[in-house]
């Protein structure tokens, strides 16, 4: 991937990474996703792998495994790539491939990131995205089990 975004560089693109679990694809993600993409000419996704949700989330997840989450995301019009990745957060992913844009959800402040100091250091910028409220995997799944459950 790093030789990829290389060679986009060269030829004048700007590449925008964001990173998520993207476990049960809702309309926040695609708006998201969308307004990303709407930010360069490239959209590289960093998805969790399941060892890594499984730190950040709790044992019951993710519902999805990394290879069909992967594959969604890249079946939507606004992902160009995917890699997978096993930390709890992407600093060590955004030090290799080094995007001109590192995006995030509203649900997140900028100083608060631990990777901000690596994708700045980098000579990328860090940027927060309007949030879409009250849509979440966590919801849709308790919405699930409640209708299941009677």
């Amino acid at each position: 991937m790093r030789e990829k975004i290389i060679e986009l560089k060269r030829e004048g693109k700007r590449v925008v990474f964001t990173n998520g679990v993207f476990d049960i694809l809702h309309i926040g993600h695609l708006t998201y996703l969308e307004e990303a993409r709407n930010l360069g000419d490239v959209l590289v996704v960093g998805i969790n792998s399941n060892s890594s949700v499984k730190v950040n989330k709790g044992d019951k997840r993710p519902i999805n495994d990394e290879k069909n989450r992967a594959f969604v995301l890249l079946g939507t019009k606004f992902v160009d790539f995917a890699v997978i990745f096993d930390e709890k957060t992407p600093e060590k992913l955004l030090d290799i491939l080094k995007p001109n844009i590192h995006v995030k959800g509203g649900d997140y402040r900028k100083e608060d990131l631990p990777e901000t100091k690596t994708v700045e250091k980098n000579g990328g910028e860090v940027k927060i995205l309007s949030f879409v409220d009250n849509v979440s995997t966590t919801d849709i799944i308790n919405k699930i089990i409640e209708v299941y459950k009677k």
